[in-house]
């Protein structure tokens, strides 16, 4: 418990307000709301929002976070005071592209728990008698949706936490706040200085004016949106409640619909973006119109008031009533911005939060702070995800224009960002040019897909290859398959700068706070490699890492992106017994992976004995030519594999000399997308794809990877509670007994019309000649079982595997 603690909620919308009230359910008090606007109507997002909760989106975090506040905002709700209305919603396809998109949604709410219904369009019709079924191709029905009150909930969170000793401080300005020794100490306001042991920021698009106050970027973009109210409807004209008839969301023209008394209110993101810059916002009561809203221009709402009376005939006698242009937040990734700041210790972030999402984060928000990790992984939205080229303005402007733009667009897992790219590339960038990489981009880096180069290899494997079509196929190339291939028959080299994090530990504590950090035992000979966990003080696993010792007091930790890098340094002593350092940037990565790429080591490193010499997971330091390489030796997928590590100097001389030497072997030079594909056919499951922060070892496998003879380590205690308890999940590997069958992840798995659970990773065996899936699946599946995965309203028959998969 904390309660000793002293906490400062900057903002009291409905984020900030929401969180004191979870925190005080939760025994917390000395809690304090600071509001630069008025108690509690304030002038920010939630003064103006709609109110609109579509819980389901191809997200799982969003959805659940959308659930646990409805979940809340029911609890809140009474006959005389309404926080929800369940009202449910409508998504209509105006197009057959969109009609199959929603096919792929009804498959994730299946996945994510989520009731919803496919309709034929006379069926949405009868769902909203305003929609004309001539307009759409059909709709998809999420009865649980429906119409947040915000201010309402507010109300009731408020009185319970001023009943806790919640002290709430409105027209307070923050002025500035003190920091001691990277540690967050008081805040200044106007109306005085408030001591402060947390500090949490839910200041909505103020909140990157509070983060320059303690250094430390809120990456978010403001913007405005259109939102009109129209006048009354003859059709509503018998409506008693404020809101009855379900949402409509039209994607496909970018508009939105929901009932106001007897007219509509509609929201249009298709006008070109407008982004606000946080100097133009005004202050509450310096101009007529609330902080958060912008004069409405009307000729950027012609196109799609007319797209409005096309779906809703009834609008066309109607009119508009008044518009407006209101404020709210972006993000680079779309995501939240959640967590304490790895720069400045006791300083929180809950900022770009929607009111579909605003309880189910404030929970979750309570939770870190009083137990150290929340309930479900929040790891996407960890404030810390960005590594130093995001924090840049034009980064994560132009990020966020580009998610306003696609925010309604259809979405395809492998679909590529347009803005802020080559931020960041290996030195083999100029080489894979030269070989036609198809690049995407992965924490900043140019990282290749597959290399046109390789096209010829086609003809030697398309009798083995299997073709992909439609959906599957976007995105893709039959490169890909034969790159696969040609791995598995020779070898193959990849780019595996941007997979990782690279970190160097050392110093006289260094082995001492490795194993307090993971849950195997650090003290390996000099030049070996472990594999083990981190776990968070709930015992669910960080990650899984790769430990190397390099000397006595010297470990290299691979781990698996900037929130595992800044848990790690978080935890790092500050009796200056440990240096950490992250030299992902000064140095890249080779992975050496097929039957053929022991081969290849023996030509460039002049050593015939290497495989007697050098053990698997052995790692050693040595010259390649002029190239000073940490080499380990390893597996993947069954097959020999080398990863080779120096520095970004070094890189393009040790690229070179491989493709070099490689040729006897047939060597290629193969994209992250037959890497990924080779990792799921060798059934190996991944951290952070396939299981996250929500498992615990013992249910996802590793096992092997907890020594429970150390004495300590983080979250231990939690990890031996759990072990006791049933698990909830359970990791299953699936083989599709169709061979054509191709899925692509989150798809759900039933077994007869019981959805058990969904895919996590998807690909093909071309040894088995099927496609596999790593599932989450409840516990009660066992292998007698007939399970079928449903891909875009097909379902496919699928046989479990009986043995225990790998992990890499």
């Amino acid at each position: 418990m904390m309660e000793h603690k002293r906490i400062v909620v900057i903002g009291a919308g409905i984020v900030g307000c929401s969180i004191a009230y979870y925190l005080s359910k939760m025994g917390q008090r000395n809690i304090t709301v600071i509001e630069q606007g008025p108690l509690f109507e304030t002038g920010g997002s939630t003064s103006h929002a709609p109110g609109l909760v579509f819980q389901l989106s191809f997200s799982k975090i969003l959805t659940t976070l959308a659930s646990q506040t409805v979940e809340t905002f029911k609890e809140l709700s009474t006959d005389e005071q309404r926080s929800f209305y369940p009202v449910g919603s409508l998504e209509v396809a105006r197009t057959s592209e969109r009609l199959e998109d929603l096919k792929r949604k009804a498959g994730v709410a299946s996945s994510w728990g989520i009731e919803a219904f496919l309709l034929s369009p006379q069926e949405c019709a009868e769902k909203n008698s305003l929609i004309c079924p001539e307009r759409i191709c059909g709709g998809l029905y999420v009865p649980s949706d429906g119409i947040a009150k915000p201010l309402h909930a507010v109300d009731k969170m408020t009185r319970f936490s001023k009943e806790c000793g919640v002290e709430f401080y409105g027209h307070t300005e923050v002025t500035n706040i003190e920091v001691t020794n990277g540690q967050v100490k008081a805040v200044y306001t106007s109306a005085g200085k408030f001591e402060a042991d947390v500090i949490v920021c839910c200041a909505g698009f103020w909140g990157p004016r509070i983060g320059e106050m303690v250094g430390v970027t809120i990456p978010l973009q403001p913007m405005a949106h259109q939102y009109v109210f129209t006048n009354d409807l003859l059709e509503l004209n018998g409506e008693t409640e404020e809101t009855a008839t379900p949402l409509i969301r039209d994607q496909d023209n970018a508009i939105y619909f929901r009932q106001v008394e007897k007219g509509l209110g509609i929201g249009s993101y298709q006008h070109e973006p407008f982004p606000v810059e946080l100097s133009d916002i005004t202050k509450y009561g310096e101009t007529k119109e609330m902080p958060s809203v912008k004069p409405f221009t009307p000729k950027d709402f012609e196109k799609p008031w007319e797209d409005a009376m096309e779906l809703i005939p009834a609008l066309k006698q109607a009119g508009i009533k008044k518009g407006m242009n209101g404020i709210f937040s972006f993000t680079p990734d779309g995501m939240p911005l959640l967590g304490e700041s790895q720069a400045v210790g006791g300083f929180w972030v809950a900022e770009a939060i929607w009111v579909t999402h605003s309880a189910g984060v404030a929970r979750q928000m309570a939770e870190w702070v009083m137990n150290g990790a929340p309930t479900v992984d929040l790891e996407l939205c960890d404030i810390n995800r960005f590594d130093t080229y995001a924090c840049s303005p034009v980064y994560y402007k132009q990020r966020s224009i580009e998610e306003y733009e696609e925010v309604y667009s259809i979405h395809h897992p492998f679909m590529q960002r347009k803005v802020s790219r080559n931020m960041r590339v290996s030195p083999f960038y100029m080489r894979q040019q030269e070989l036609k990489a198809y690049f995407n981009e992965k924490a900043g880096w140019e990282q290749p897909q597959w290399y046109e180069a390789n096209y010829p290899l086609i003809s030697t494997y398309e009798k083995k290859m299997v073709i992909r079509k439609g959906w599957s196929a976007e995105y893709w190339s039959p490169i890909i398959e034969a790159e696969q291939l040609h791995t598995r028959q020779y070898a193959a080299i990849y780019d595996t700068t941007a997979a990782k994090k690279r970190l160097e530990i050392k110093g006289e504590g260094a082995l001492q706070f490795l194993q307090k950090l993971t849950t195997g035992n650090i003290d390996i000979t000099v030049g070996q490699s472990i594999r083990t966990c981190m776990l968070h003080e709930r015992g669910g696993i960080k990650d899984q890492i790769t430990v190397i010792r390099k000397n006595i007091s010297t470990f290299l930790i691979v781990c698996t992106g900037a929130v595992e890098a800044s848990w790690i340094q978080k935890h790092v002593p500050q009796d200056g017994q440990v240096v950490f350092q992250d030299v992902t940037s000064g140095t890249c990565s080779i992975a050496l992976i097929g039957p053929k790429a022991t081969g290849v080591m023996k030509s460039v490193v002049q050593r015939s004995d290497l495989s007697r010499t050098w053990l698997q997971g052995q790692a050693k330091t040595l010259f390649i030519e002029n190239s000073s390489v940490l080499a380990l030796r390893d597996s993947y997928g069954g097959m020999e594999s080398w990863e080779l590590i120096t520095t970004s100097d070094q890189g393009l001389n040790l690229w070179d000399l491989l493709i070099e030497q490689g040729q006897p072997y047939q060597l290629i030079a193969a994209g992250d997308r037959a890497l990924e594909n080779l990792r799921i056919e060798s059934f190996s499951l991944k951290s952070g794809k396939d299981f996250w922060s929500e498992h615990h070892p013992y249910e996802v496998n590793l096992h092997e990877m907890v020594d429970l003879t150390k004495p300590v380590f983080i979250g231990k205690e939690a990890l031996l509670d759990r072990q006791r308890k049933d698990s909830e999940t359970v990791l299953a590997t699936l083989i599709l007994d169709d061979p054509s069958a191709i899925v692509m992840g989150y798809e759900p798995v039933f077994y007869g019309e019981t959805a058990l659970g969904f895919v996590t990773s998807a690909g093909y065996s071309y040894s088995l000649g099927k496609g596999i899936v790593h599932t989450l699946l409840s516990q009660a599946v066992h292998e007698e079982m007939v399970l079928e995965v449903e891909y875009f309203g097909q379902r496919y028959k699928a046989t479990m595997m009986t043995h225990s998969p790998a992990v890499v």
